[in-house]
């Protein structure tokens, strides 16, 4: 596949030129990171207002976008509590019907109606735990944009089709699904990379293997049309304090989309702390 040359290369070749030239390369703009937080089903009332009055008194940079997509039944705390703050919520899926005879689900309008900005949709545990396929996450991303409300749509492979080097197609597969529903509107979605193989067990693909595979994502993106300075393409798998500085400075990563390690304030701020630091 050709080699694109985008926003990211060309700030690169022109800080360099600045410093041989002497000067101050901080004059051109950090690259934009987005820090988002998955609770999954975790955290009781108690414990989140405790973790969002602990967050108001965490730095953010202007370069950082902080996301946090908690359990439903505390979405109407993150509407009343961060009301002022530069941390924007969403919820952890939506359904893909509009309304009816749906039990258990909810509704992008109703998310709407929280004044809910972001949503998830296709996380590996919605995919394997309970049949969402490539199709139906589609569906949904496109009922979320209906109600402009922006979906963070998840893609990865599991173990068996990264080993047996089936992944590029796998999650080929898995874009395609989103591009053939949603045509130009994949430009208003943000991507969030998830090696299954990687999520919760600590084991983290190296840095090339990031590299690669998020350089991938960001071609196929190219190819639908998607212009390249748009694109946001997250990685998350086991990302904690120790290692987000060295996956942030990988070329096509724009952000974290993080688990067990976004549920404390604090352990969760310092990696929004060291992620502006890159």
């Amino acid at each position: 596949m050709s080699k694109v040359i985008d926003r990211n290369d060309i700030e690169m070749l022109v800080r360099r030129h600045l410093q041989d030239l002497g000067m101050d390369s901080e004059a051109i703009p950090k690259k934009e990171y987005i820090v988002a937080a998955n609770w999954k089903m975790n955290m009781t009332d108690k414990e989140t207002r405790k973790f969002l009055e602990e967050m108001k008194g965490v730095n953010i940079a202007e370069h950082i976008r902080v996301m946090i997509f908690p359990p439903y039944p505390y979405l109407y705390l993150f509407r009343d509590m961060l009301r002022y703050e530069r941390i924007a919520y969403g919820a952890q899926d939506v359904a893909k019907e509009e309304k009816g005879a749906y039990t258990g689900e909810v509704s992008a309008a109703m998310l709407g109606d929280m004044g809910c900005p972001l949503t998830l949709v296709g996380h590996s545990e919605r995919r394997s735990y309970y049949g969402d396929t490539s199709e139906i996450v589609a569906k949904k991303a496109k009922a979320a944009l209906e109600h402009q409300i922006t979906p963070m749509i998840c893609i990865g492979e599991t173990l068996e089709e990264r080993k047996s080097h089936r992944y590029e197609q796998v999650l080929k597969e898995q874009l395609d699904a989103v591009y053939g529903e949603l045509k130009d509107q994949v430009k208003d979605c943000l991507i969030a990379y998830e090696p299954v193989w990687a999520i919760g067990t600590g084991v983290i693909p190296t840095l090339k293997e990031i590299s690669e595979t998020h350089e991938y994502i960001h071609q196929v993106l190219v190819s639908y049309g998607v212009l390249a300075e748009k694109i946001r393409i997250l990685y998350g798998g086991s990302v904690n304090a120790g290692n987000v500085r060295d996956i942030a400075s990988v070329k096509y990563v724009n952000g974290f989309l993080i688990g067990g390690a976004s549920l404390k304030a604090d352990s969760f701020g310092n990696i929004i702390r060291l992620a502006s630091e890159v």
